[in-house]
């Protein structure tokens, strides 16, 4: 059995290798007749791309997207949509002879299916994640009476934003990274999306952002604070969370994600001091994916 796919009515597969000719992907089950342009995506994609100063990875990469199937003179057809962007500047010959990498997925790979890929981590690089910034411009279409705007609240467990160069200039000296605290939060979500028990909203939020390479933890609402308060205490907190039962209640919705640290440290290639300056646009992505899925699932059932 393969995973690369996500979703419910709504379905996204991703493919495609960080050193391939191209990565892509096919999001089925869009509804038709919403307006879609190469440019609404590519709006989304320029939040991600790497090479785009020296806090992130430069390898040069331009993400133009393609549109290759699923609309008809700029409208949704209800058919599958296809999406390709080219790799222009893999430089494969970085990773040759590399024994597998500390914190990479390379022996998981290896173990799981007998050999790997080496370059640049293959399916397991930040790189696929283009595609899933690509299919969440299209899910901001199916809700677009709702808000998803994510930004980097922590860097090397520092808030503080006039201290993150200094930090990062440190890590990139010392051949170091850092990890970062990423919050996205959804406004305008109507009360009753979700379902109880298998289809948890929170638990589908927690699992697609789970899926976004280099992330290992999950806040949603208050989180872990939860745990450490008291019932009167955290009352108010309750009352106020976007997510009760499973179940969207009208109030914003608030996700917290937990990026490692680069892994590629003291190796060479070309790699970003802290992935989680560029995984913003990517938990939007995400958040964006399951509340369309769920839009739509509600809908199904209850009109």
């Amino acid at each position: 059995m393969s995973w690369n796919s996500f979703g419910r009515l709504l379905r996204l597969t991703t493919w495609g290798e960080s050193h391939g000719p191209a990565i892509g992907c096919v999001l089925d089950g869009c509804p038709p007749a919403l307006e879609l342009s190469e440019e609404h995506i590519q709006r989304f994609l320029d939040q991600r791309r790497p090479g785009t100063g020296r806090n992130v990875s430069p390898r040069q990469e331009p993400d133009r997207v393609r549109i290759m199937s699923g609309t008809y003179e700029g409208r949704t057809t209800g058919t599958p949509i296809g999406l390709l962007i080219e790799n222009v500047d893999a430089r494969s010959k970085d990773y040759a002879g590399l024994p597998p990498r500390v914190g990479h997925a390379d022996a998981a790979y290896e173990a799981k299916y007998g050999l790997r890929d080496p370059r640049g981590g293959g399916r397991a690089s930040a790189r696929e994640t283009a595609m899933r910034v690509a299919a969440g411009a299209i899910a901001r279409l199916i809700i677009q009476e709702v808000s998803v705007a994510a930004r980097v609240m922590e860097i090397g467990g520092e808030p503080n934003p006039e201290r993150w160069d200094r930090l990062l200039d440190e890590a990139r000296a010392n051949s170091d990274s850092l990890g970062a605290v990423i919050e996205c939060v959804a406004t305008g979500v109507p009360a009753g999306w979700g379902a109880p028990i298998y289809a948890k909203l929170d638990a589908d939020l927690a699992a697609a952002c789970m899926g976004i390479n280099a992330v290992k933890g999950i806040e949603i609402g208050e989180g872990f604070a939860a745990g450490r308060a008291s019932g009167r205490a955290s009352r108010d907190a309750m009352l106020a969370s976007g997510i009760d039962g499973g179940i969207s209640t009208g109030q914003p919705i608030r996700v917290g994600v937990a990026f490692k640290p680069t892994s590629s440290i003291g190796i060479g290639g070309r790699h970003d001091p802290c992935v989680g300056i560029r995984g913003a646009p990517v938990v939007e992505a995400m958040v964006a994916l399951v509340l369309a899925d769920h839009k739509l699932l509600h809908r199904g059932q209850c009109g």
